[in-house]
């Protein structure tokens, strides 16, 4: 019969007998090529293998009466019947044609996979320029507002430098209006007059020297070392935001976060000294600092 013949053909082909009764009961018995479509579209599903469900008529051990049996079995049989049986000439062609067609859809099947594997690659590709990009984007703002809190923090200092110049014009002039504008001619100011005596520059004690900037050298883990300067009131996070900016690609394309140590004592910064200007940790006016990978947390 001809659903024998399908069933044949496809067990010659190499398909497990399983499989081939599976795809000709789920694609209606429409032929060969109908089944091995099913066959080539779902050869990695888990459950190919699976055998179909009992029909109904078995449901809970029941057996199908007469009628059921008669009524399954009449229609197809006489349609089974009317078909003359395949010759071997004609089942060998008939197998040729179906390896030509598993040839075939195999060859399609795996360009579509050659396609597939080439647009994931361009899709990777994209998508690593752009996040080439972006980081190039955040650095660039990084660096940007690094240089406007340099300049901020310059002009902030200008400033402090003409208020205190202009106080010690004011008490140059208030001392001179005072004691008669002569410095030979001030009366000497009796010791039970009261009141606080008017302070000058040079009458304070000797007061440490301030600096306001800073040599960092930097050693990092391959060996070379970089040298920048700071300004003392700079925060730790602008030496970090440096050393992550001019240590270079490492391989394989990633840069791991970084963790700054002392040279001597041996001391590891935390986040919050990243926060503390540089004076503030001592290490103005300059100090060596090594570079370590960060131990992720």
């Amino acid at each position: 019969m001809a659903e024998l013949t399908a069933l044949e053909s496809l067990i010659e082909m190499g398909f497990p007998r399983g499989r081939a009764e599976k795809a000709l009961a789920l694609t209606g018995n429409q032929g060969i090529e109908a089944a091995m479509d099913w066959l080539m579209e779902h050869e990695d599903d888990p459950d190919v293998d699976e055998p179909l469900q009992a029909p109904l008529g078995h449901v809970l051990g029941r057996e199908p009466t007469s009628l059921e049996q008669s009524g399954a079995a009449g229609p197809g049989s006489a349609a089974g019947e009317g078909k003359p049986a395949l010759s071997e000439e004609e089942r060998q062609e008939q197998t040729k044609r179906m390896m030509e067609l598993v040839a075939q859809k195999q060859r399609e099947r795996e360009e579509r996979e050659e396609r597939e594997a080439l647009e994931r690659e361009r899709q990777r590709r994209r998508q690593g320029q752009e996040l080439s990009a972006a980081r190039q984007r955040l650095q660039e703002g990084e660096m940007r507002r690094a240089a406007e809190e340099r300049r901020r923090e310059k002009a902030e200092e200008l400033a402090a430098r003409q208020r205190v110049r202009e106080k010690i014009e004011r008490d140059k002039a208030e001392r001179a209006k005072k004691y008669g504008g002569s410095v030979g001619s001030q009366p000497t100011p009796p010791a039970t007059e009261p009141g606080p005596v008017p302070s000058s520059p040079s009458q304070e004690p000797p007061s440490k020297r301030e600096y306001d900037q800073c040599r960092i050298q930097v050693r990092l883990p391959d060996g070379t070392s970089l040298t920048q300067t700071f300004r003392a009131r700079e925060q730790l996070a602008a030496v970090r935001l440096y050393v992550e900016l001019h240590r270079g690609e490492e391989p394989g394309g990633g840069q791991d976060p970084v963790q700054l140590l002392s040279g001597f004592p041996r001391r590891a910064f935390s986040e919050a000294d990243m926060e503390r200007p540089l004076q503030e940790l001592g290490l103005v006016p300059s100090a060596v600092l090594i570079v370590a990978k960060k131990c992720p947390s």
